[in-house]
């Protein structure tokens, strides 16, 4: 039997792994990853992206390790290794998931595909969780989805008989990468992305609907999967079978009256409906991968572009742009990797309607920043915060408003906006509100200690949506609208509600 090579890419585990699976069917395996210069040299990527990716691989290679395999990791151009593992095995069949990746992974895969063409090299790619390739209508495609993530989880081979040695990962200092940036407690690896899941499950999860919105209570509350996700040390459908199987237990347990906490039941239906949005998203991004660069909606074009304030975009990337709670999540998410899918929403609002700045430099800043990176999520996202997507509900969020409704105490900010801590509670989400006495009082010198607001919220933001509904209404827009709908609507029934969301 000849040798079979599975590509690990973002799919660091072996349990729920196809191409593993049929790969150690066919004979002896041999895996790969390869640390590509792209990647290390992309302006998404961050030292502990690296880190994060390097213990998961430590973990798959002990994995294979223990089923007679091996993990080869090698730094180069995907086909610089494969051009040399070639010349060693003479393999015939390259297995791997398919990736939906930014610009550069798409045009590498092209190149492979060509390599293995004139090598002879059959390459196997087999879906990746439930987003379809070469989708030709979003007609249908939650069922797809249901459909996949229904099907049986692969149980991991054995006796993969491996016929080289390992190569484990380089470290960060090898590979000449600067100091880490970010200060994350989370631990790749496939056992630690099960223990996670687990403890949100069965013991953190209870009050997860209300604890999400909040960066005190989220960091506890949400699952903390995203990275897991991110990495592949977890599948979707694992996710999703693991949660229904804890929504039966639950189902099950309130029958009998012996459920302790009712909230479990509606936290779990909220998370479950959350696996199929993380698919959608990466959806949009696999029909449509130019959205990394341009306006999902092309009648937005010129809506930004020409306005970016250099002043106000190194305020907002230093935390200090006058608003405590804008602040105070900068500096969060740039120390620990993480924050909440509200702030986060919030972050991407103010940039984009209240400094007026187009949101592809501000996917730029934040893409390094968060651990759990996901392309197809992260652009789509960025752009739907900024309404560049055209068909969906303006979203802006008052600082102001969201420091009073999901930081009741000023905890969060006392926490990351150290200087502000002396002030009353009901002063500490608008500094400038406060009376010289009551700053005196703080010891706080406004424009020494803080800033000002940069801009006027409720002056920025009416600004900005004058700007944006002149260009909303124009007929040539909203056929275009058609048009992004039919390519990437969710096929949910349409809201009730108007097309102007309140302020939040």
């Amino acid at each position: 039997m000849t040798v079979q090579v599975v590509w690990f890419k973002k799919d660091l585990r072996v349990r729920d792994h196809t191409p593993l699976r049929s790969a150690a069917a066919r004979g002896p395996v041999v895996g790969l990853f390869i640390i590509e210069p792209q990647w290390l040299l992309s302006p998404d990527f961050d030292r502990a992206h690296f880190d994060f990716a390097r213990q998961s691989l430590l973990s798959l290679a002990s994995s294979l390790e223990q089923r007679g395999g091996a993990l080869i990791v090698r730094v180069g151009t995907a086909l610089e290794v494969l051009d040399s593992l070639y010349d060693s095995l003479r393999f015939t069949d390259l297995w791997s998931h398919e990736e939906t990746g930014v610009q550069w992974t798409f045009e590498r895969d092209r190149t492979v595909a060509r390599w293995c063409r004139e090598k002879g090299v059959q390459w196997h790619e087999e879906p990746n969780n439930g987003v379809v390739r070469r989708l030709a209508s979003r007609d249908g495609w939650s069922g797809i989805w249901q459909k996949r993530m229904k099907r049986k989880i692969v149980q991991a081979p054995v006796g993969l008989d491996s016929p080289l040695p390992p190569e484990h990962p380089p470290t960060a200092s090898t590979l000449g990468l600067s100091k880490q940036r970010l200060g994350s407690s989370q631990q790749g690896g496939e056992d630690s992305a099960l223990q996670t899941l687990e403890s949100f499950l069965h013991q953190r999860g209870a009050n997860y609907r209300k604890d999400m919105s909040s960066p005190l209570t989220g960091s506890k509350g949400c699952s903390r999967i995203s990275p897991y996700l991110a990495w592949g040390n977890l599948s979707v459908r694992q996710v999703h079978q693991l949660t229904s199987e804890r929504q039966r237990q639950v189902k099950a347990q309130r029958a009998a009256g012996a459920l302790s906490d009712p909230r479990w039941v509606a936290s779990l239906s909220s998370f479950q409906s959350r696996l199929r949005w993380h698919c959608h998203f990466i959806q949009k991004f696999e029909s449509e991968p130019e959205i990394e660069h341009h306006n999902i909606h092309r009648g937005y074009d010129g809506l930004r572009e020409g306005d970016h304030d250099p002043v106000a975009f190194e305020a907002l990337i230093e935390g200090r742009t006058g608003y405590p709670m804008v602040d105070a999540c900068v500096r969060s998410l740039t120390a620990t990797g993480w924050l909440n899918f509200r702030m986060r929403a919030m972050l991407i609002s103010f940039a984009c309607w209240d400094l007026w700045l187009h949101w592809r430099p501000v996917a730029l800043w934040l893409a390094p920043l968060f651990l759990d990176y996901e392309p197809g999520i992260h652009y789509s996202q960025c752009q739907m915060q900024a309404g560049t997507t055209g068909i969906n509900a303006t979203r802006i969020y008052s600082p102001v408003k969201q420091a009073r409704d999901h930081d009741a105490t000023g905890s969060f900010i006392r926490q990351w906006v150290p200087e502000l801590a002396e002030l009353p509670t009901a002063l500490i989400a608008a500094p400038w509100q406060a009376s010289a006495l009551e700053l005196k009082l703080a010891g706080i010198k406004l424009e020494h200690q803080y800033p000002l607001p940069l801009v006027d919220h409720k002056t920025a933001t009416q600004m900005a949506k004058k700007r944006y509904y002149a260009v909303k209404r124009r007929e040539e827009v909203r056929r275009e609208a058609q048009r992004v709908v039919e390519r990437h609507g969710s096929r949910r029934k349409p809201s009730r509600r108007g097309s102007r969301s309140p302020e939040k």
